[in-house]
Order: C-alpha cells, then sequence, then structure tokens
C-alpha cells in the first residue's frame, strides 16, 4: 500500500508539473498534502510537517544558494569568469575543456556539499559555454557528474562519513575504494553520455550572462581564480584543520564556526564585493544592483527546492521509508545489492540522496555488523551508490539542474536523471568487481 501511495503522488507530481503546467512549488505543495493524508498523517499534523519540510529544507539551503548567486553573478559581472575561461582554454584547449571543468569539479567536490559546488561552478560553466559557442549540457553535465560522485561516495560528505561509522568501516580504505570507483563512474556519466545530448537546446539562467569585455578592463588571472574559488579553499583549510585538530578547544571552535558552509560563503561575498567590485572601479549602488537581480533570478528555484523537501518530510514522518525498507529486507539478494537496492527505492521515493543513505544504514547495519563476510568499506559504497539512482521530480538537486540550465522536464529526464543513474549503476558494478577480487 505504501509503495502505491508513493507511486501514485509521484504520477501526480509529473501530470501536474508537465500536463497540467502548475508551477513546481505549488505542485509540490499539493503533492505533499495529498502523500501525508494518504500515508495516514493526522489531519491536523499533516500541514505542520509540510512547513517543517519547507523550513528545514529552506534553512540549509537559502543562505548557500543566495549569497552563492552573488558571487556567481559579480564574478561573471566583473568579467573574472571570462579571465578564467580564457585560460582554462588556453591551458586545455578548446577540445578539452569538457575534461578540464570536469577534473575541476571532482577537485572542489570532495570537500564542498553538492549543492555549494554547484552554485559556485554554474558562472564558469557558463562563461565558457557563451564565450565559446559550446552546448552547455554537453560541457556542464560532466562537471556536476563530478560533483555528485564525490557527495555520494567519498567522505568527508554527510551521507559517506555516516555510513562509514555506522558500519565500523574504515575510513581511509573506503576513501580510497571510493576513489576507483569514481573515475570510472564520472568518465561514463560525463564525457562519454554528454556526447549523446548535443542536441539538447539551452538557454541558461540569465543571471550569469555577461557580455563580453574588452582584455584589459578584465581582473587580473590571480584575482580571478583566488575570489571565485575562495569559498573552496576555505572548505579545504578547515576541513584539513579539523581532521587534525580534536582538541575542542577556542581555536577549534573557531575555526569550525567560520569553516561553515554559510559562513564560509559570506565571507567569500564580503571578499568578492571588495576584489571584484569596489577594486574593479564598480560603485556599491552598482553592485546592490547586480545582488539584487541575483536573488530574484534564483528566488524561485528555493522555493522548488524547497517543495521537494515538503514531499520528503511528509514521506519520513508517516514512516513509509522504514515501511518500504523492512519490506526490501525480506528479499533474499546479495548483501551489496540489497544495500544498494534499499537505499535506491527510498532514493526514489523522497528524493534526497542523504535521507536515503542514512534510513538504509539504519536498517541494514545489523545485517553488516553481525555478517564478518560482508566488506563494511563496500558496503558503505554500495549504499552511496544507490543513494543517487534516478533522480526526477521530487528531488532538489533535478530542479536546480532544470532551472538553472532552463531546461524542459523531458531534456533534464533524458540529461541529469540518466547521469545519476549511470553514476549509481557504474558504482555498484565497480563494488562487486571489487568484492571479488579483495574477498
Amino acid at each position: 500500500m505504501v509503495l502505491l501511495t508513493i507511486l501514485f503522488c509521484i504520477i501526480l507530481l509529473v501530470l501536474l508539473v508537465s500536463w497540467l503546467k502548475i508551477n513546481p512549488f505549488i505542485a509540490f505543495l499539493i503533492v505533499s498534502l495529498t502523500g501525508g493524508l494518504m500515508l495516514g498523517i493526522p489531519l491536523e499534523k499533516v500541514t505542520k510537517s509540510v512547513e517543517k519540510g519547507l523550513g528545514d529544507t529552506f534553512g540549509s539551503i537559502a543562505i548557500i544558494i543566495c549569497v552563492g548567486a552573488m558571487i556567481g553573478k559579480l564574478v561573471a559581472a566583473s568579467g573574472a569568469a571570462q579571465r578564467i575561461a580564457g585560460v582554462l582554454v588556453n591551458g586545455f584547449g578548446i577540445k578539452h575543456i569538457q575534461w578540464a571543468l570536469m577534473i575541476v569539479g571532482f577537485i572542489i567536490g570532495i570537500p564542498l556539499f553538492y549543492e555549494t559546488g554547484f552554485v559556485l561552478m554554474i558562472p564558469l560553466i557558463f562563461s565558457v559555454v557563451y564565450r565559446y559557442k559550446l552546448h552547455a549540457v554537453y560541457i556542464g553535465l560532466p562537471m556536476l557528474a563530478a560533483l555528485s560522485v564525490t557527495h555520494g561516495f567519498l567522505p568527508p560528505h554527510p551521507s559517506p562519513t555516516a555510513l562509514v561509522s555506522t558500519f565500523h568501516a574504515n575510513m581511509g580504505k573506503t576513501l580510497i575504494y571510493g576513489l576507483m570507483l569514481a573515475v570510472p563512474a564520472i568518465i561514463v556519466a560525463g564525457p562519454v553520455l554528454s556526447r549523446t545530448l548535443k542536441k539538447i537546446q539551452v538557454h541558461p539562467l540569465a543571471t550569469f550572462i555577461a557580455e563580453e569585455m574588452p582584455e584589459e578592463k578584465l581582473p587580473g588571472t590571480f584575482n580571478s581564480f583566488f575570489t571565485a574559488l575562495l569559498p573552496v579553499m576555505l572548505l579545504i583549510i578547515s576541513t584539513v584543520y579539523l581532521n587534525f585538530d580534536h582538541s575542542q578547544g577556542i581555536v577549534h571552535r573557531i575555526v569550525m564556526f567560520l569553516g561553515d558552509a554559510p559562513i564560509v560563503m559570506l565571507i567569500s561575498l564580503f571578499v568578492a564585493t571588495y576584489t571584484l567590485g569596489v577594486r574593479q572601479g564598480m560603485d556599491m549602488k552598482h553592485i546592490g544592483s547586480n545582488f539584487g537581480h541575483a536573488v530574484k533570478d534564483v528566488s524561485l528555484i528555493l522555493l522548488i527546492v524547497a517543495g521537494s523537501g515538503a514531499f520528503k518530510a511528509v514521506l519520513t514522518d508517516s514512516g513509509a521509508n522504514k515501511d518500504i525498507a523492512t519490506l526490501l529486507q525480506s528479499f533474499h539478494l546479495q548483501p551489496l545489492v540489497l544495500g544498494w537496492l534499499i537505499a535506491a527505492i527510498i532514493r526514489i521515493s523522497l528524493g534526497s540522496a542523504t535521507v536515503a543513505g542514512l534510513t538504509t544504514a539504519g536498517i541494514i547495519s545489523p545485517l553488516v555488523l553481525h555478517d564478518p563476510s560482508i566488506n563494511p568499506n563496500l558496503m558503505v559504497l554500495a549504499v552511496g551508490a544507490g543513494s543517487l539512482t534516478c533522480s526526477h521530480l521530487n528531488d532538489g538537486g533535478f530542479w536546480l539542474f532544470k532551472e538553472y540550465f532552463n531546461l524542459s522536464i523531458k531534456d533534464t529526464l533524458r540529461s541529469w536523471t540518466v547521469m545519476e543513474t549511470t553514476v549509481s549503476i557504474i558504482g555498484l558494478t565497480g563494488v562487486l568487481v571489487l568484492n571479488a577480487v579483495i574477498s
């Protein structure tokens, strides 16, 4: 009954958005209320569940997306993105620029949360696309595949890190195995898959389109790279420091505060305001106008992603995630495949990779901890791979990609959803191969 209800909600969501052309945020509210009632949440509590889901999701992404959009707008308007694009093309050549961006995405994806990395890299992708008249999905998808793989497979991201702890796995071995799986997954889901998507017509979000500027008016190379990558550098530095300093003293607490993603984004915004704004001759009124336009352009994205959080909340509050996991646990499958399958179905149902991974961990951990034949490091990766499967209309990442690239639902499904599923399947395949080799 639970699976049928979730399937009905997903179909209803698709019909509301694609057939009736209802705004996705409103569609999510309708589906969330309907699903909550059908799954047995009391009438007086279903609205609270929706509000909590909206608030929790909005609160976790609002600063990152809004401030990230401001930084991105300034990077584009100042000419810094144009400078960075030119340096990359000169270094790698237009023929290999896709690979250059993919490598950048992988490097910055290790310390960054997915949403943060996505928002920070979008201006760079669009600058390359517009300046050299390239296909946006073809150029951008490999970088986003790299961000997705690091989010699902590699510590220190929340889900893999929590899975390592829950399964009593070894962080170092998990990271090494994860890197071994990440390379083929990114290549196949990125450059290889994107070759089939060149015919997709894309008109990316206008806020990151900047007029071509003369060379002499562009900011310097160091200034452009330093300012654009400052959030990444601050997060890497704080992460490395906190991994070595476990004293819990005042310095540790200060670094933890300054290394929190919203604080990092604010610090980076202040620096960018000076280095790419004031220092480049912009007055504060003009800079403020750019910031206002940036937030306006991403406001609908914020609401849509928050709406997906409302749907996730009613499924979680109703206990649907546990019902699904318990049902699947009765299947007699190879443990690594079972872990992947439970995470995949919860991901498809709830839309959140992190929730899918953590829910699966709670269900399957007794099996892992009491069966010495199961490699806990590989189980972390199997569950992580399953948690990336088939991102669709109930996933905030799906809407980020769709709205920033300004795609139709059909084109988002055939690009983004296929990419995520490809990463997931290659991840599972790699886990099974490693299990056969090292067992």
